[in-house]
């Protein structure tokens, strides 16, 4: 079984930007692993036979038409940014 570490739950959580105490964490970590255990199982299971499908791929008339909409406008919009300046997101610059 997959073992996911307190580290990982941690970046998970910082990455999702959640307040996570050290129990939750435990808990987390301990719960991830199992479901990724599960997962695993997957790959035993006999598939011989059974019929390739792909979901939403075979779907008809999925597509809408395009609404015009009013924006939100920026307090909406810019509710969760971690950094803004007035009406602009600020992102740590990548490029030199």
């Amino acid at each position: 079984m997959m073992k996911i570490t307190i580290d990982e739950v941690a970046k998970i959580a910082h990455l999702a930007r959640l307040e996570v105490d050290e129990p939750q964490k435990e808990k987390m970590a301990e719960q991830l692993s199992h479901i990724l255990g599960y997962i695993d199982k997957l790959k035993d299971v006999d598939v011989e036979g059974v019929k390739l499908s792909s979901g939403a791929a075979v779907m008809n008339n999925v597509l809408r038409e395009d609404e015009l909409k009013e924006s939100p406008g920026p307090f909406v919009t810019l509710a969760n940014a971690p950094q803004r300046d007035e009406d602009f997101y600020i992102v740590p610059r990548i490029v030199k």
